[in-house]
């Protein structure tokens, strides 16, 4: 069974170094225009989470979740995220770091 939810080590480097600057994380995803369409990283409990929100897993001891809405087109997909350089979303933690999380993905039939 594939997680539906990992991360490179790029990314699980830069989780670390974040949980060490803000302590406890968590990842969403909303599917939504603009910086919602990337994977943003808050403190964790910073963003409410709802029955519209999916747990797709953890990355880096870090709860990942998706829109439902957005989760439906993705299903299929194992994401991967991964850091490259630039600004991602304004209230990501991330951007003062001068990189931003991004989302790939493979097809995947196999799911924890």
């Amino acid at each position: 069974m594939e997680p539906k939810v990992i991360a490179t080590d790029s990314a699980l480097q830069l989780i670390e170094k974040l949980k060490r600057k803000y302590g406890p994380l968590m990842f969403h995803q909303s599917g939504g225009c603009c910086d919602g369409s990337s994977p943003m990283c808050y403190p964790e409990g910073e963003l409410l989470i709802g029955d519209h929100d999916v747990f797709l897993g953890e990355i880096g001891g870090c709860p990942f979740y998706m829109a439902k809405a957005q989760y439906e087109y993705w299903k299929h997909t194992q994401l991967i995220i991964d850091v490259v350089p630039g600004r991602g979303g304004m209230f990501s933690l991330e951007g003062a770091e001068g990189v931003r999380f991004l989302t790939r993905s493979k097809v995947c039939d196999t799911f924890e």
